[in-house]
């Protein structure tokens, strides 16, 4: 028997998991990953930090898996995309790691729209600019840390960065990199021309070879295997972007399929053989699997805004909870009220928003009859209409799917899972295994390691639907009203933002 690890790095914690060949989980260990905010609209993570955070998950996991870890036949990486981790010509973090919720840079989106860079840009890579992508990122440090951008030697995703730090050996990746405006997407490669639109031509020679998700890149050196318990010469495949390691993990491999991620982002996805370039679509970028493109409408609007609920409304019921599941609790109260009598609307915005570069989160609709379960009732239900937005435009380009394979902490509640059925009404299936970051990247280092042929074979050996939600009809009516409501309480407050961006 032979053993597989996969390490994910999302907007909250790092994991690491074991798998047998056969996509049984049999250990994880999470950790939370530090993230700090400067100042409003700032998010960094210490870089050192960052990797005894990782180097701690995976030498938890191993030691909770009882194997012994001359079996692991290999390693790979799944990360958030976005954000931008530099490393120096020291070999030393050269900035402070910035994660995906990061908006510091909404400036300089509002410039490139108006003065046609946006749409220069968008006829090489068929993306809108993010502000949270390394483009934008690597322009405020032009212009406001440019010590730190002229020491910087690699430009990294996030999940290149632990990579490295295995391994020694530096790569970027295709889906992660393909993803943040970095890759003409025609030419699949660097494109002077694209950086030189930013204003960005000193970062050419940053910018690390390339590599696909199933590719070796590298070996696990002698002083990280005495950090992460992973034994020196384990094979390193790339990894990839965490949207395409849970769509592959929930079984993503064929244009009739969809899938949602309901973590810290809301993503919402499918592949194509080739990208959607009409302008209707937020993003296209190179999916894992050779030959197909990811199509993605994303922000990071989904399931972090109800860690925050839980963390800062509702102090005494956990501490009431006493060791038992606040999240038992939270799907009690949403279930204990029906769709139709909560009246409240919840922009999910605290971290950012598919709207507005400036927009925030925001009640609206409360009342003095209103308790905290309506508004959590509404936290729910407004992080599924920020889905329906972005699946309304993915279904514009495409016939609706038979079902959506939902992944993410939102999966993990059955009163969600509904409401994402009856707002869609589209049956909803939910996958096996609860760290799906953790498999797909687990069945990028099968293929390198030699255990898969390719994804297909991999899919078909290691993922399971446990369950299908159907849609209730009754409630298509009420749902249809509610999200007319969320999209005029966006109309209503978009000349508003501009008085918060501070």
């Amino acid at each position: 028997m032979r053993y597989l690890i996969g390490i994910d790095n999302g907007g909250t914690f790092s994991k690491a998991a074991v798998f047998t060949e056969d996509g049984r989980q049999i250990s994880a260990a999470s950790v939370p990953s530090v993230t700090y905010a400067p100042k409003p609209g700032y998010t960094e993570r210490d870089m050192d930090e960052l990797w005894t955070v990782n180097a701690q998950a995976v030498r938890e996991a191993i030691e909770k898996s009882g194997i012994d870890p001359k079996l692991i036949a290999g390693v790979s990486f799944s990360g958030h995309g976005k954000g931008l981790y530099l490393v120096g010509k020291d070999g030393r973090p050269a900035y402070r790691g910035i994660p995906s919720t990061d908006a510091r840079a909404w400036a300089y989106i509002q410039q490139w729209q108006k003065d046609g860079t946006a749409q220069e840009v968008y006829k090489k890579t068929f993306q809108e600019i993010l502000v949270m992508q390394p483009v934008a990122l690597l322009a405020w440090l032009r212009d406001n840390e440019p010590q730190a951008l002229a020491n910087t030697r690699y430009i990294f995703a996030v999940k290149d960065y632990i990579r490295y730090k295995l391994t020694g050996e530096a790569y970027g990746e295709y889906s992660d990199f393909s993803g943040g405006n970095l890759v003409n997407l025609t030419t699949k490669d660097y494109d002077p021309e694209l950086l030189a639109l930013f204003g960005l031509e000193m970062c050419l020679d940053k910018l690390p070879p390339l590599r696909y998700a199933a590719d070796l890149c590298g070996y696990v050196m002698e002083e990280a295997s005495r950090q992460t318990g992973i034994p020196a010469g384990t094979p390193c495949a790339a990894g990839m972007f965490d949207v395409n390691a849970c769509g592959i993990a929930s079984g993503l491999s064929s244009p009739e399929e969809m899938c949602m991620v309901a973590g810290t982002w809301s993503i919402n996805e499918f592949i194509a053989p080739q990208p959607i370039t009409n302008g209707t679509v937020a993003l296209n970028s190179m999916f894992c699997i050779p030959g197909y493109f990811l199509v993605e409408e994303s922000s990071p609007t989904s399931a972090g805004n109800m860690e925050w609920f839980v963390r800062n409304l509702m102090g005494y019921e956990r501490e009431e909870a006493k060791g038992g599941s606040i999240y038992d609790l939270t799907n009690q109260w949403v279930e204990s009220i029906q769709p139709e009598d909560c009246g409240v609307i919840f922009l999910p915005f605290l971290n950012g928003s598919n709207e507005n570069p400036l927009a925030k989160g925001t009640f609206v609709g409360l009342t003095d009859f209103h308790k905290k379960k309506h508004m959590l009732r509404a936290v729910y239900e407004g992080i599924v209409f920020s889905h329906v937005t972005h699946v309304k435009k993915l279904l514009a380009n495409r016939e609706p799917p038979k079902s959506i394979r939902l992944s993410g902490g939102a999966a993990n509640s059955g009163v969600w899972v509904q409401i994402f059925a009856d707002a869609l009404q589209i049956p909803i299936d939910v996958t096996a295994g609860k760290e799906l970051g953790c498999l797909g990247a687990s069945i990028a280092a099968g293929i390198a390691a030699g255990i898969y042929p390719d994804y297909q074979s991999a899919i078909a050996k290691t993922v399971q639907i446990t369950r299908t939600v159907q849609p209730r009809p009754e409630y298509r009516a009420v749902y249809e009203e509610k999200y007319k409501t969320y999209r005029a309480v966006i109309g209503g407050l978009n000349d508003v933002w501009e008085r918060f961006k501070n």
